[in-house]
């Protein structure tokens, strides 16, 4: 019984070994791939509330993108460019989209510090004005003696003086009033402005709050055709200390970028499923209108790239108009380490 005893002993404790010989090398490759170690904790701000044109970030999400780049990522509301900004540089959100012109004249005056952009979101600016059918509104001399409401950090607001300037607009003729992303649709439709800050996707999910009146869209691309839109930023801190984080993350929002925009109508679902208010059918409408801005037919460069030059003849633009000094260089507010590049 002794010896028996023994047997059993040992076959026991060499089985044992063995299972935990295989489960050092198993847990070994899993680490070295990723897949045991602990999702990184990320809070992220769409650029402006939660409508369709930022669902990609929730698509990325929901489709496990994030995950798969090893993220567990906290999705809040933006409140747009200003806001976004001083919210990522004081640590309190990681990374956002802002619009690039808006952090050029924020950078360049002095207003802003310490953060980064580190890829794209579209190759050309989508900020508009939109009015109503019957404002009195159709071309962008029409917007003097009318009232227009915005968030005072949005880069629509803060870009009006130079699209006034080379507009022909005489913008001391143009009153602004405060705004937050929920209520400006609301204040447009309502009637108490004669029209708003916006994205040139924004005509559907406007003309769904309005009812059914047809948007009347001025887009400042129309006059500062070299301007990015919407780009990624992080804080220099963060570009710095972690560039392969930067990088993993970038990464897994574009591919939501581009599954939305392939997708719209999932992703306007996905959206829905994660925002209770928002509207699936006005949100696809968004991600549609959005695809032209995304996918460049006039450069053809990959999605989320961005070129110096073009960045250089922005921030030329915004020196010739006056709006910010001379002096500021591509380099200064973009880390092209971190960027897709514009030629591959």
């Amino acid at each position: 019984m002794t010896r028996l005893t023994r047997t059993f002993a040992a076959t026991a404790l060499a089985a044992a070994l063995a299972v935990t010989a295989g489960c050092t090398s198993d847990d070994g490759d899993e680490a070295s791939g990723g897949g045991s170690e602990e999702l990184k904790s990320v809070t992220y701000l769409t650029s402006f509330g939660n409508f369709g044109r930022d669902s990609y970030a929730w698509v990325a999400k929901d489709k496990g993108f994030f995950e798969e780049a090893g993220f567990d990522v906290d999705i809040k509301p933006g409140a747009g460019t200003g806001d976004n900004i001083k919210t990522v540089v004081a640590g309190q959100a990681d990374f956002t989209p802002i619009d690039l012109t808006g952090g050029l004249l924020q950078f360049g005056n002095g207003e802003a510090k310490d953060f980064v952009v580190v890829a794209g979101i579209q190759q050309r600016t989508m900020a508009a004005i939109i009015a109503l059918d019957g404002s009195g509104i159709t071309t962008p001399k029409d917007l003097e003696g009318k009232k227009l409401a915005d968030s005072p950090g949005s880069v629509v607001r803060n870009l009006f003086p130079t699209y006034a300037s080379l507009a022909g607009i005489d913008e001391t003729k143009v009153e602004w009033v405060n705004g937050t992303p929920q209520t400006l649709m609301g204040t447009l439709a309502s009637g108490a402005v004669d029209g708003i800050g916006q994205f040139v996707v924004g005509k559907p999910t406007v003309e769904t709050v309005a009812q059914g009146k047809t948007a009347v869209v001025l887009p400042y691309s129309d006059i500062m055709t070299d301007l990015y839109g919407n780009v990624l930023i992080t804080s220099t801190k963060i570009a710095e200390e972690d560039p392969e984080m930067v990088k993993r993350f970038s990464a897994a929002l574009l591919k939501g970028l581009e599954y939305s925009i392939t997708n719209p109508q999932e992703a306007g679902e996905i959206l829905a499923a994660n925002v209770e208010e928002s509207n699936p059918a006005a949100a696809a409408a968004e991600l549609e209108l959005m695809a032209a801005f995304v996918n460049s037919t006039s450069s053809g460069v990959p999605v989320g790239a961005l070129d110096s030059q073009r960045i250089a003849r922005s921030i030329a633009i915004l020196q010739g108009a006056g709006a910010i000094p001379a002096g500021l260089e591509p380099e200064q507010i973009v880390n092209f380490d971190l960027a897709p590049n514009a030629e591959s």
